[in-house]
């Protein structure tokens, strides 16, 4: 068992690579399920997807540059994965739990089934928008990275990225209020 204080994992560069791995587990496993999730939509899925990005960056880690952030860098193979797992899937039709929440409210009953259910309609209404305007709502939002690292980790010009998330929003927006109405 490894036994060492966080403070040690600030330069990564110093660890062996079975601790390098697990540092980058501990520290970007929840996330990357999270980051696989909104791809394909099923959480035992996410969970196997998250796995092989790790075993893909224990390969690979005596290739990593450090041109890139290591979150960019697994975040980088977890969209791969992803895209790679939706070319060979059919998802449709799925019911989504609070997966996207990292907190806990000390509310009423009443009001954390009202944040509950506005998650789910929210989580529904963004997994319903294409691959490449959910994605960059996710990236942006949920993982917050920055444009640069988001046109970078898609392989996307700024503007591009900009423009599809405007569009992002728009259309989000748009399933939202009409979702209201007919309601």
């Amino acid at each position: 068992m490894l036994e060492k204080k966080k403070s040690d994992y600030m330069n990564v560069n110093y660890l062996n690579k079975e601790e390098t791995i697990e540092w980058l587990m501990n520290e970007y496993g929840k996330s990357v399920v999270r980051l696989a999730f909104t791809f394909v939509k099923k959480e035992q899925l996410a969970e196997d997807i998250a796995q092989e990005v790790f075993i893909k960056c224990y390969q690979k880690l005596d290739t990593f540059r450090n041109e890139s952030s290591y979150k960019t860098w697994i975040y980088s193979i977890t969209v791969n994965l992803c895209k790679d797992k939706l070319r060979s899937w059919s998802f449709r039709n799925i019911i989504l739990t609070e997966f996207f929440s990292n907190s806990k409210n000390n509310n009423t009953p009443e009001s954390e089934l009202m944040n509950l259910e506005m998650k789910r309609d929210l989580s529904i209404n963004l997994l319903a928008l294409p691959i490449k305007y959910r994605e960059v709502i996710i990236l942006y939002y949920y993982e917050e990275l920055t444009y640069s690292q988001i046109s970078d980790l898609l392989d996307i010009s700024m503007q591009t990225l900009k423009s599809r998330l405007h569009r992002a929003r728009l259309l989000l927006k748009k399933r939202i209020e009409g979702g209201r109405n007919d309601g």
